[in-house]
């Protein structure tokens, strides 16, 4: 029982993660980003690359991979999502081409063997009898901290003000003088960094190759999904619920069933409760 839960706490963790920063650029700028996953890659793969090829240490090399990413998925929604915007298939289709473009990318470089992204804790710790990886544990405490880190900014600053504004009433927002333009692109950085920031923390004990990108979109899709698309605490709520259904179907039955619990949970709250739990349409 004391598996199942620390290594529950540590799955949810990486989802949230990843479903935070989903529902964030969704919540402000109600988009459906595809690229979502492409930058929780890169944070594995730029992991990889400073550490393995430059030799750079693992506690320089992560500020500068989640600032790298970040400034990508800026230029990404500057260049490519914001002039079309206002139409949402098109986002669909771009954000898809970027995540493609991408994938390929890091398969021509890297090709398709697996990479190896160092942990920042090598060593084991018994709790309860549980052999539990440093690393794992400290993924849960950077999901934690990064978390509510983000959250306290968003409710605590000048800017997350703005950001609040804006995923509240947009044109209303833009009438008060806030640049609305501007603030996309601050979210959809903070975004991509929190999810290139998951990708280095569960790159040392999760598969990293190129069509990495994948699962992570749609347990993000799934746990927004459940947890109301735009809302953070919804989607800490399902990160939870998501992450423990999957280890308890792993260690009751397979892991090779885990991957049918996000899509089903997602098929029942589009038919049951196609808002989600705390679906709404302002961002938090």
């Amino acid at each position: 029982m004391l598996e199942i839960l620390i290594f529950g706490a540590v799955t949810s963790a990486i989802y949230a993660m990843l479903a935070v920063g989903f529902t964030l650029i969704f919540g402000v700028a109600r988009i459906l980003n595809l690229a979502h996953g492409s930058f929780y890659a890169l944070g594995a793969y730029g992991a990889y690359v400073l550490t393995t090829v430059f030799k750079v240490p693992l506690i320089v090399a992560t500020p500068l991979v989640v600032l790298g990413v970040a400034l990508f998925g800026m230029l990404v929604e500057r260049v490519l999502i914001r002039p079309m915007r206002k139409s949402q298939l098109a986002v669909l289709m771009i954000s898809l081409a970027v995540s493609l473009v991408v994938e390929q990318a890091l398969f021509l470089i890297f090709g398709s063997e697996y990479r190896n992204v160092p942990s920042f804790i090598d060593q084991k710790y018994v709790i309860g009898g549980v052999d539990v990886a440093g690393q794992r544990l400290l993924t849960l405490l950077v999901a934690v901290v990064s978390i509510g880190g983000l959250y306290m900014f968003i409710q605590k600053t000048r800017l997350g003000s703005a950001i609040l504004a804006i995923s509240q009433d947009p044109e209303a927002a833009q009438y008060m003088g806030i640049p609305s333009d501007r603030i996309f692109g601050v979210v959809m950085a903070m975004s991509a960094g929190l999810a290139a920031l998951a990708g280095i923390m569960a790159g040392p004990f999760l598969s990293v190759q190129p069509s990495m990108h994948l699962l992570p979109i749609v347990k993000a899709f799934a746990i927004v999904v459940v947890g109301g698309l735009g809302s953070i605490p919804g989607s800490i709520v399902a990160a939870l619920m998501l992450g423990y259904a999957e280890t308890l179907v792993a260690y009751g039955i397979s892991t090779s069933w885990t991957e049918i619990v996000s899509v089903a949970a997602t098929l029942l709250m589009l038919v049951l409760r196609p808002a989600g739990f705390f679906g709404k349409r302002a961002a938090f």
